[in-house]
């Protein structure tokens, strides 16, 4: 019902001490990740709908075909049922960038914001967030991978990759491109042989379900797909008081930042006397203090992804208050041009717009004002809610069943840190990836705990909430948004976060991340502010509780068949260094493991069962990592021995040499799934004879032998003793 252990990213011993999930008082699964060759890393990302790019590519190539995407195909269906009328969808066209220009590219002389002109679909918040993409190239380089063109091996067919949930995915696209009346439907390129605005925006569009999915959206949910990253929202209307040393360390630390205008959906592109349009997206492309008159004043550049349309108020282009900078500041930033960028002054960009989005891999904008040298340590976890066990609602005052909902301590331990110290981000899965398929409204809330309560790590009773007097930090649960994070100042203590949905018993998957500022000596001021995206970004720890387990494999939620179990197996226990090259959980054992554990005999595993399973799989991971000490992740035949004895099993040399014989390889040795299988039917054998046994022998009356019970021992000492498909083991 709760988190097991999660990664924590570059701290120490102690600073994974100081974020700690309460563990499942039913089973303490520490989960560690490897990132070199996982599936989700920026190394080797998820290949979206399972196609492969350069399998694609080479297959096309080597036929003389152009690619077709089957998955996001070039008809109505991927541009949506409610985008355009009737009408229009039927006169829409596709068309590849080769029928349209004579010598397309994928990028002409690099890429910038100004290559974005944003077409019919509503989608500022997109290109927005691609126009702060292109300043930031650590970013970029994740995103646009550069093994693609129309000149060398061209089939029609180019990538993207886009973090999704937690995982890196690389989405395949064909490059049919949807026009209207002889007009972009989308995003056009400035230049018109450069097609890598158009092409990553169809890319995005497939990830999302539809170009109908990017008409009208979060800024911060593009710039978090686009980074992996951590975003902050600032509501202009309540800035902060230091909001500006934030712009400004934000533009330090190379974050990518994007605001909106006030206006909701219905509004359209309504452009006010200003020069601003309403309910727009816009990027942050930069922030100076520059010396204005007898002082100092703080500005910010803006830009508009239609490529066109600026500010006319003061420090837009033409206005007096250039003419009273000095001349190396104007001719640094100033620039004359209708190209969508423009300067404000602080002022009235607070005045002017409704929000800003800051994202970054860490929060770094947060460490302003901050001379001695910081980090962020972060743990990331997946669970759910689900109804009955962790969804529990927001209404703690009702502590029966919010005392369901996952638990999360943290520990601070900074007390010289002064500025804010901790940073919340709680994401829902959209439902199917669609945007809109479901209305729930989430949020968090945190706790102090107290000193009486700190000893209870498995995880907070009901008596703790029901008499919870202290002030609790909540936030979210009043915006159906996918993504909710705030930052705040914790001062030294244990506290425990608790993510739920707004009502009790709402369902959905969750990904929470928790930022934890550390003082850090050793870290200079300049690598703080310059934080670079690192090139393995460790995947989050899943709730590994048995019955979280048990419900995102299960069928239906009700039980578990041997090939569920299969890749339950593989997934979740050989994903750490037992991962042995002996190779993973096979059908056939699975199989056998799921008879001997299947007390129904119906060739499932119910909740029940599978929690005892998960006792028995946790207990010989433990003895396994105990007894193996070569690193090899295999036990010979003593260790064997050894293994079987901590177990608390009593097996002859013989035995013992038949079943070295039996899950051995030919070196004689065991791995860790060959040794479950082994620890399982051993375990089972010895339950079935201790139960049946008088005075060391068993003896059955003919009622007996003809009883279901008698008949499943016999079964189960028959299949451990004989059952396999192994030659060397069939004469035995």
């Amino acid at each position: 019902m709760t988190a097991s252990y999660a990664v924590v990213k570059r701290c120490s011993k102690k600073d994974r001490d100081m974020m700690m999930p309460a563990s499942d008082p039913y089973q303490k699964l520490e989960r560690s990740w490897q990132t070199k060759g996982r599936t989700g890393s920026l190394q080797s990302p998820q290949k979206f709908n399972n196609q492969d790019f350069t399998h694609l590519r080479d297959y096309c190539l080597s036929r003389g075909l152009l690619f077709e995407d089957d998955t996001f195909p070039a008809h109505v269906s991927s541009i949506g049922p409610n985008l355009l009328s009737e009408d229009k969808l039927s006169r829409l066209q596709w068309k590849r960038p080769t029928m349209i220009e004579r010598n397309p590219h994928l990028i002409v002389d690099g890429v910038s914001r100004f290559d974005i002109v944003q077409g019919e679909i509503g989608d500022c918040w997109v290109l927005a967030a691609l126009g702060s993409l292109t300043l930031q190239r650590q970013f970029l380089e994740n995103v646009l991978p550069k093994d693609q063109g129309f000149k060398e091996n061209y089939a029609g067919i180019f990538h993207f990759r886009f973090w999704h949930f937690g995982d890196w995915v690389d989405v395949v696209i064909d490059d049919r491109l949807p026009f209207l009346n002889g007009r972009y439907l989308s995003v056009q390129p400035r230049s018109r042989n450069e097609f890598w605005p158009s092409l990553l925006e169809k890319a995005y569009a497939k990830l999302r379900g539809s170009y109908q999915n990017l008409h009208w959206g979060y800024i911060s949910d593009a710039l978090v797909d686009l980074t992996g990253g951590v975003q902050v929202q600032f509501l202009l209307q309540k800035p902060p008081s230091d909001l500006q040393e934030i712009i400004k360390a934000a533009a330090k630390s190379q974050c990518l930042m994007g605001c909106t205008t006030p206006g909701g959906q219905s509004i359209g592109n309504v452009e006010l006397k200003n020069g601003l349009v309403k309910g727009h997206a816009y990027t942050v492309t930069g922030a100076r203090e520059i010396p204005y008159k007898n002082g100092w004043e703080d500005i910010i550049r803006v830009w508009n992804p239609w490529g066109h349309g600026e500010w006319r108020g003061p420090w837009s282009d033409s206005s007096p208050q250039w003419d009273r900078v000095p001349v190396e500041y104007k001719k640094d930033l100033y620039d004359d041009k209708d190209d969508g960028e423009f300067w404000m002054s602080c002022q009235a960009f607070a005045e002017q717009f409704f929000s800003l989005c800051i994202c970054n891999n860490t929060p770094s904008f947060l460490d302003f004002g901050d001379e001695r040298g910081t980090r962020w340590s972060l743990a990331m976890y997946v669970n759910q809610w689900a109804r009955g066990l962790t969804a529990g609602g927001s209404n703690y005052h009702n502590a029966g069943a919010f005392s369901r909902n996952p638990q999360y301590f943290i520990q601070v331990e900074e007390p010289d840190l002064k500025n804010y110290n901790v940073v919340v981000s709680l994401m829902r899965k959209p439902v199917n990836n669609m945007p809109d398929a479901q209305t729930l409204f989430t949020g968090f809330l945190i706790f102090r705990v107290e000193p009486e309560f700190q000893g209870l790590r498995d995880r907070l009773p009901v008596a703790f909430f029901s008499q919870y007097k202290s002030k609790v930090l909540k936030y979210g649960f009043n915006v159906s948004t996918r993504d909710v994070t705030n930052y705040f100042y914790l001062s030294p203590g244990t506290y425990v976060v608790v993510p739920a949905t707004s009502e009790e018993g709402q369902e959905a998957e969750f990904l929470l991340r928790i930022f934890l500022r550390c003082q850090d000596s050793n870290e200079d001021l300049k690598s703080r502010l310059s934080p670079v995206m690192p090139k393995n970004i460790p995947k989050q720890s899943q709730d590994n509780s048995s019955e979280n387990v048990f419900l995102r494999y299960a069928t239906q939620g009700s039980a578990i068949n041997a090939s569920q179990l299969q890749r339950l197996l593989n997934e979740v226990f050989l994903k750490d260094r037992l991962a042995s090259p002996g190779g993973g959980f096979c059908f056939e054992s699975c199989r056998g493991i799921l008879a001997l554990m299947d007390l129904k005999s119906n060739g499932r595993l119910s909740l029940q069962e599978f929690k005892h399973l998960w006792k028995l799989l946790a207990k010989y991971k433990d003895i396994f990592r105990r007894v193996e000490g070569t690193g090899s992740g295999f036990l010979d035949v003593s260790d064997l021995k050894n293994a079987v004895q901590r177990a608390g099993l009593a097996v002859d040399d013989q035995l013992l040499h038949l079943t070295a014989l039996r899950y051995s390889d030919s070196s004689m040795r065991i791995c860790f799934p060959d040794f479950v299988c082994c620890m399982i039917r051993l375990e089972t054998m010895a339950s079935v004879f201790r139960n049946l046994s008088k005075d060391g022998k068993i003896c059955f009356t003919a009622t007996e032998v003809r009883s279901p019970h008698c008949v499943c021992a016999l079964c189960c000492l028959h299949r451990f003793l004989f059952s396999s498909s192994d030659p060397k083991w069939n004469h035995y």
